[in-house]
């Protein structure tokens, strides 16, 4: 009979915690959530003032059996759920499955999975929070209500299998508008004059960029203006008018939250929020290092805050002075956003120095990139300033003006370490100028007028959909990337080259839904809601008042909708591939494993074959059309349309120009294709076999 008994979420955490306590401890995992709403129907009463019908999630009957035993044999139960609203409702749900034993039981949480943290954690229970339990109920209640009431009018309004949520409809519509902007969006001309000078006593040249006439700025939007200007300064003597030196600081960014580092690994390391999530929650709940057993490297990584505790400040003082030096550390407070619930720290490693590269080789290569990524913001954090020497020149050529600037780094600061930036390698000087005074006269090298024409708005990424949700408001870090997965997953948005835009029936979708759910889909609602969910999080509101107030109105919606919408008809996209069986013009569908063409015809005509994506440059070794396929893990490759019949060329690299082809690089994509073939034969037996 064990002592204590601490449930978890997870085995992976439930491994990490175990080595901190003692042999009379026992940890065991709930497996995530162990209760839920029913998913064949609405599961809230709404007769008896919203009262969610909870069940226990089909499949765990043997685990509930086998955690209301533990309790029964502990003396104590604490319940170690994470440190958020989902897992205090988690811990709530625990405890009344295990109500016989409700004497025992106690909640208990800590931001790092740290022998410290758990043991002063385990020193300092407390009683489930039901102000965080009730703002998840009234999330979880909310949205419930709004998917399952508009989702079936979507059924039979337009087709079945589509939904609509309180965030996801939100960030449709996010993306439905850019899309607008951008097909409304006209270009306008504009130009510049660049000019290359150079000092009389200097043999470096340098370039002005042209600013405006009389300390004025101007604007050029046409060749004609430019030609008038050039005649203006044809022959004109450019003279230096001012020179400005100053030294400029630049400080570094705070340690991530939820969304930055989403939006960072985005950027850095291409990695999707899905990806970016499912490897923080491993190394948070723990990675068996080499030498150190499992340990968790970082703290939880859902949150708003970028705020540190100080022991982790101080912990990274001594790692910054020891490896750096003394004038290497600042030390730095960023403020929290006003909207942050600030319930956890930044996101930062739990060890200062417990360096990347000294535990790669027990880490996975996604792991590894990822935890540097962290572990770098968290230091660079808290290190000194970069410095620059900054020099910028006014030029005057008859009346009008140039401007040339320039700046060399002084102290790299905390760029010797991290820097913010699309690819990491964010520009650190663009160079000092010669060194000019005030009405020293420039020769003139060339001029160069250059047009350009302003470009629409960039679609979205998911990394700037979700720093345009958290900027408006919109859902909570544990939120973006469910929300995201659901609408790729539900086709209202498609993926190309990392850009997201809508699809036709995500088009239709959103314009049914604003036009008809005007109140609801709108992003003032939804970022009202959850400053709600803080309210009752906050113990000021209950929770059933908010669904109260919400739901008369938007019934009557529903009802009106039902009423006075007709019937949407989806026109099918066609392509520009005639079926070889009947002649028509094959469609787009949507199927399991994607987008494939088919005959609209069917059932007279059930012609259907996949999308082949092909490339202009020719198979290398036959001159034939190449084309680009997919492995199992979605990785392209590229291979030639005679493959296997009469030429081998197959290969990971987009063929080039001249290119040499090399047959035992081939092998590899071949052993990985075709594994991916007996793997999917393996996984077709055994489901018939279940069947």
């Amino acid at each position: 009979m064990a002592d204590k008994l601490v449930i978890v979420e997870s085995p992976a955490k439930a491994n990490t915690i175990k080595k901190f306590l003692g042999g009379n401890t026992k940890v065991v995992a709930s497996m995530g959530h162990i209760r839920d709403l029913p998913k064949s129907k609405l599961g809230i009463d709404i007769n008896k003032d919203f009262e969610p019908e909870y069940i226990n999630i089909r499949g765990k009957g043997d685990l509930i059996k086998s955690l209301k035993k533990d309790a029964k044999q502990s003396k104590k139960v604490y319940i170690a759920t994470d440190p958020d609203r989902e897992g205090e409702a988690i811990a709530w749900h625990l405890a009344n499955i295990l109500e016989s034993e409700k004497d025992k039981i106690t909640r208990v949480t800590f931001n790092e999975i740290t022998k410290n943290a758990v043991q002063k954690a385990i020193k300092e229970p407390r009683k489930i929070d039901m102000n965080l339990v009730d703002a998840q109920q009234a999330r979880r209640v909310l949205d419930r209500i709004v998917g399952y009431k508009i989702s079936p009018v979507l059924w039979k309004k337009v087709r079945r299998g589509l939904s609509a949520g309180r965030v996801q409809s939100v960030a449709v519509k996010l993306i439905v508008d850019r899309e607008e902007e951008i097909e409304k969006f006209v270009p306008e001309e504009y130009w510049n004059i660049y000019a290359n000078l150079q000092a009389k006593d200097s043999k470096k040249e340098f370039e002005a960029k042209f600013y405006g006439k009389s300390g004025k700025k101007q604007e050029i939007h046409s060749e004609e203006e430019v030609n008038r200007i050039l005649e203006e300064i044809d022959q004109a003597e450019y003279v230096v008018t001012d020179v400005k030196k100053s030294e400029k600081r630049r400080t570094p960014a705070p340690p991530f939250t939820t969304s930055t580092m989403q939006q960072e690994a985005s950027r850095k390391l291409g990695f999707t929020l899905k990806k970016t999530m499912s490897i923080a929650q491993g190394l948070y709940e723990g990675v068996k290092i080499q030498g150190k057993g499992t340990i968790g490297l970082i703290t939880y990584m859902r949150t708003d805050s970028t705020r540190i505790s100080e022991v982790a400040r101080n912990s990274a003082k001594e790692h910054i002075v020891k490896t750096y030096g003394e004038n290497y550390y600042e030390n730095r407070y960023y403020k929290t956003s006003k909207e942050a619930q600030d319930a956890h720290e930044a996101i930062r490693p739990t060890y200062s120095d417990l360096e990347p590269d000294t535990i790669k080789e027990s880490l996975t290569k996604e792991q590894y990139k990822l935890y540097k990524l962290i572990y770098n913001r968290f230091i660079a954090s808290q290190m000194s300033s970069a410095i620059y020497d900054t020099v910028s020149v006014n030029i005057k050529a008859n009346n009008y003006d140039f401007k040339a600037s320039g700046q060399t780094i002084k102290f790299k600061g905390f760029m010797i370490l991290y820097v913010e930036g699309i690819d990491g390698k964010e520009q650190e000087e663009n160079g000092m100028l010669p060194d000019l005074k005030e009405s020293q006269a420039l020769a003139v090298k060339k001029i160069i007028p250059k047009q350009s024409f302003t470009e629409p708005p960039a679609r979205y990424t998911e990394a700037s959909l979700v720093k345009a949700l958290e900027e408006k408001g919109i859902g909570r870090p544990s939120t973006y990337s469910p929300t995201i997965t659901t609408i790729l997953e539900r086709r209202y948005i498609e993926k190309k080259q990392k850009q997201l835009s809508p699809t036709e029936l995500g088009k239709i979708v959103n314009k049914l839904l604003i036009e008809n759910f005007t109140d609801v889909i709108n992003v003032e609602f939804t970022a009202k809601i959850e400053s709600n969910f803080d309210d009752i999080a906050e113990g000021k509101e209950p929770w059933k008042n908010m669904i109260r107030k919400f739901y008369g109105p938007f019934e009557e919606e529903i009802e009106k909708v039902e009423k006075e919408l007709e019937h949407v008809k989806i026109e099918e996209e066609e392509s520009d591939v005639k079926c070889e069986k009947c002649g028509r013009m094959m469609v787009y569908k949507y199927g399991r494993y994607g987008k494939f063409l088919a005959c609209p015809g069917y059932p007279e005509c059930k012609n259907a074959k996949p999308i082949v994506e092909k490339i202009e440059e020719p198979c290398p070794k036959c001159g034939g059309i190449v084309q680009v396929r997919k492995t199992k893990r979605k990785r392209n490759y590229y291979i030639c349309e005679n493959n296997p019949t009469t030429c081998d060329y197959i290969s990971w690299n987009k063929p080039k120009k001249g290119e040499k082809w090399e047959p035992k690089k081939a092998e590899e994509i071949k052993n990985e294709v075709s594994s991916a073939k007996i793997n999917n034969k393996k996984s077709n037996k055994k489901r018939k076999s279940s069947k």
